[in-house]
């Protein structure tokens, strides 16, 4: 193509823009006589100025659109030609003219929201932080005061790539200044400043700032999401600003937010009796049925969890009017795999199939899919659901470590364990730093009774990632369970503990090389408080065990009884019964 074809084709580009340009034109000209003329800034050469302006910025040569576009909003004032300007510098990744386009934006119109948010931004994105104080003054003073709370708690996103988070914070508090005894905004800029102390590693002062943000009004949330996330980072005295929030009537929003913090903590009483307070007070709030029944599902409590998520199901299918929630449609899909899970433990399949059948969201259908592959298998077709499982497509490294897991758990459940190690040493050779596949074939290894193998994988694997919890306690474990290296065995699990402080499984763990070591009072303890946590077979059949030995039959046949009912193909349960010459 020659520079004239190049050309015409801009004009052809341009062409809509000429004709409103036009139709502007003729519908000046067709005012009413005696209509008072005013002259216009667009003059001719100022026309041929634009044109040649975005000529130029079609024609891939941007320091020439931006030099013209930029003198051409200055000289009308255009808040529309100062944000064109920028925008080519800013696509040319010119970010000092950008800089240079937002300030003369700004100082010809004082009053732009707009053009001090740019300033700011680019700023931001120049990594020169140290400007960035008079332009976020500046940007809340032109804020509306309507929405200047939600501003001021947007602040620290924009700050999150900062190379020195102290800087940042600096900024921040000086800006913020003389909002922090505002009786309006003071909450809101205590809470800001906590959450950039947050991201500069300092939890006292962020927990300073929360304790400050709550002196102002009793019902801001602001203050409340701050200590909410150092309750996370377990800081003290955050959880104690939480409960003063939530007894001042907080929102829905934040009570789930709560719910979510104690799970994360493994305080799943806790968090079931809120749920429970939450779907009390407003029980058309589906999302809390769901979570309800997750937890019951967690907890292998079947029936409990079934009603929950039938209910659940009964509240997103009712009228859209008559619910509390806006909830995504994804919850349907999680609770169409969680009673799928139901009836796979009930061996009703058939069931479980008609629910798979019904997930359809986008995110879960991998999910349902390999569900449905592990449910050929229990029905025998093993090569055919190997071979489902082989042609699903794969988005994202996590879709293929589902389809790699769900494969060898196959063929570990069939027994096919030299297949499934091929499998994982295959994937392994391909990827030799996942450290997923490493403790699959760990655990792979014990299953074969090859325990050097499995202790090599571990170690391996702590040594690639040494904050991996669920390593230091699979070696542990293994040891105490063959009555191997007891000492080395207890170090190992209390690593493992320090690294996940009060992890069920961790603690069953624990008092397993306990009970191994002769100290069953403080295995029994240990026990008792996983499976409160937890009532989960592997650790009903431990506690179990301890009690019997203990002499206490009665409640040692209670609890294998209720950890039988919920998972009646446990192994390690089978095994012990057993071994114990115990008939339930």
């Amino acid at each position: 193509m020659n520079y004239y074809d190049q050309m015409r084709q801009h004009f052809r580009l341009l062409l809509p823009l000429l004709l409103a340009c036009s139709a502007s034109v003729q519908a000046q000209t067709a005012a009413a006589p005696g209509t008072p003329a005013h002259s216009s800034a667009l003059d001719s050469a100022l026309f041929y100025q634009l044109l040649l302006g975005e000529l130029n910025a079609q024609a891939q040569e941007p320091a020439a659109a931006f030099s013209l576009l930029l003198d051409a909003a200055r000289q009308t004032g255009d808040e529309a030609l100062f944000r064109r300007a920028v925008q080519i510098a800013l696509r040319a990744r010119s970010g000092d003219s950008a800089l240079q386009a937002a300030k003369a934006w700004q100082e010809a119109l004082p009053a732009s929201l707009d053009a001090s948010r740019y300033v700011l931004q680019i700023l931001l994105n120049l990594n020169r932080l140290a400007e960035t104080q008079e332009p976020l003054k500046r940007l809340l003073a032109l804020t509306p005061q309507t929405e200047r709370v939600d501003t001021i708690w947007a602040i620290p996103p924009l700050y999150e790539r900062a190379s020195d988070k102290q800087l940042a914070v600096s900024v921040v508090q000086k800006a913020l200044a003389s909002r922090m005894s505002d009786p309006a905004l003071g909450a809101t800029a205590w809470a800001t400043l906590g959450r950039m102390w947050v991201a500069a590693g300092d939890t006292s002062k962020a927990l300073h700032a929360a304790e400050k943000g709550q002196t102002f009004l009793v019902h801001q949330d602001h203050p409340a999401w701050l200590a909410l996330t150092l309750m996370r980072a377990n800081v003290d005295k955050a959880e104690y600003l939480v409960k003063n929030h939530l007894a001042n009537t907080p929102s829905t929003d934040f009570r789930m937010a709560y719910v979510q913090t104690l799970l994360l903590a493994m305080r799943n009483a806790e968090a079931n009796a809120e749920l429970r307070n939450i779907n009390q007070q407003q029980p058309d709030y589906a999302p809390a049925w769901l979570m309800q029944g997750a937890i019951h599902l967690q907890m292998r409590q079947w029936d409990t969890a079934e009603s929950h998520f039938l209910h659940y199901l009964e509240l997103m299918n009712a009228p859209a009017q008559t619910r509390a929630d806006a909830q995504a449609p994804r919850g349907l899909s999680q609770a169409y795999l969680s009673l799928a899970q139901i009836a796979v433990q009930r061996k009703d399949l058939p069931q479980a199939q008609d629910w798979l059948q019904r997930v359809n969201h986008p995110d879960d259908l991998l999910a349902a899919q390999l569900k449905r592959a592990s449910l050929m298998a229990r029905q025998g077709m093993i090569e055919e659901a190997l071979a489902l499982i082989d042609s699903l497509p794969e988005k994202s490294h996590t879709d293929i470590q589902l389809k790699r897991s769900t494969a060898v758990e196959i063929l570990r459940d069939q027994k096919q364990f030299a297949r499934a190690r091929r499998l994982l040493e295959a994937a392994l050779a391909d990827k030799p730093s996942d450290t997923d596949i490493l403790y699959d074939l760990a655990m792979l290894a014990e299953k074969m009774g090859d325990i050097a193998e499995m202790e090599r994988l571990l170690r391996q694997l702590i040594t690639a990632k040494p904050d991996d919890a669920q390593a230091y306690n699979a070696l542990g474990y293994a040891l105490a369970d063959r009555n191997l290296r007891l000492p080395e065995a207890r170090q190992l699990i209390e690593k493992a503990l320090a690294l996940a402080p009060g992890d069920p499984f961790i603690l069953d763990s624990l008092a397993w090389v306990a009970f191994r070591m002769g100290q069953n009072q403080e295995a029994l303890d240990l026990l008792r408080s996983a499976y409160s946590q937890r009532p989960d077979t592997e650790i009903a059949a431990h506690l179990g065990e301890v009690l019997w030995v203990s002499g206490q039959h009665d409640e040692a046949l209670q609890i294998w009884r209720e950890g039988h009912q919920a998972n009646p193909d446990n192994e390690t349960m089978t095994e012990t019964l057993q071994r114990l010459r115990v008939t339930l």
